[in-house]
């Protein structure tokens, strides 16, 4: 397949999922899966395959990261292998991007993981969601795992916020929202100075906190994904227009929030012109590493 060409894209979105194995192994229980289609209100089939993704995304011109999340140990529920996302990445080079996914209960063994899947299968990022992984992003336990991210020179993203996944279950389907606190990655982000962070979402209710810890510490970034941007608190459209407009990420949240609506809605916020393409394309390219040989 062609390799992604930079100059040929009009955006990167960094924030997608693989929801769907090829076998028809959902990433999430049947339980958490439909409480989050409610949550979302959609409609219909919301797990296309990573060629539909592909295809979706390439009729746009756009490319997209794609992971999807390991949280065996606390929902019993066996992953998508990360094995499976990043060879169907590597099918569709020209506008797929695989990051991985790690449970941080697998400690060293999966720091090694880690290390195989940038090695030999060419991963670019590692996802984590610390509400449904059942850890708080400072526990010592997923510490291996950020020492060998860190030493491989990729980015490390973390849900913030609250999340739809579990949303109106009894007790939220066991899932914490207080792991989802940035603030709780800033101890991340001092422990490992070097580790490129995504904070993913308008994390609300703790906005400002996200904004802090990303203007604070050089390498923390900020996505934009989960929120149709008419939405978005104005202290963020500020930050982004301003102090981070180098450090935040178009990110959709695709399947759940379409490309088409995120950048329709976009289209209408208050965002300089030449804060624009940083958004959309550029800070992700210069964080990724894409278009050098």
């Amino acid at each position: 397949m062609t390799p992604l060409d930079l100059d040929d894209l009009v955006a990167i979105d960094v924030h997608t999922h693989a929801e769907v194995s090829a076998d028809g192994h959902s990433s999430l229980s049947p339980q958490l899966s439909a409480a989050s289609a409610r949550y979302f209100k959609v409609h219909g089939t919301r797990e296309p395959t990573i060629p539909e993704m592909a295809a979706y995304y390439r009729e746009r011109k756009m490319a997209a990261v794609v992971f999807t999340v390991d949280a065996e140990t606390a929902t019993g529920h066996p992953p998508i292998a990360n094995e499976e996302v990043a060879t169907a990445c590597a099918e569709h080079a020209d506008v797929l991007i695989p990051f991985a996914s790690i449970d941080p209960w697998r400690g060293r063994a999966g720091a090694r993981q880690a290390r195989r899947l940038v090695e030999e299968y060419g991963v670019r990022g590692f996802k984590f969601h610390p509400s449904i992984q059942n850890f708080s992003p400072d526990d010592p336990i997923a510490y291996p795992l950020y020492e060998a991210i860190e030493e491989l020179g990729v980015p490390a993203l973390f849900h913030t916020g609250q999340t739809g996944i579990g949303a109106g279950l009894p007790g939220g389907g066991g899932i914490r929202l207080k792991h989802s606190n940035p603030m709780l990655v800033d101890d991340v982000a001092v422990d490992f100075p070097e580790l490129r962070i995504i904070l993913a979402h308008p994390s609300f209710p703790w906005q400002d906190e996200a904004l802090a810890v990303a203007t604070h510490k050089p390498y923390v970034y900020i996505d934009l994904s989960g929120w149709s941007p008419k939405y978005f608190p104005p202290q963020l459209v500020r930050y982004a227009n301003t102090l981070l407009k180098d450090k935040v990420l178009f990110g959709s949240d695709y399947p759940v929030i379409s490309p088409d609506r995120w950048l329709a809605d976009f289209a209408g916020l208050d965002i300089k012109p030449e804060v624009r393409p940083l958004i959309l394309k550029d800070n992700a390219a210069r964080l990724l590493g894409l278009g050098k040989s």
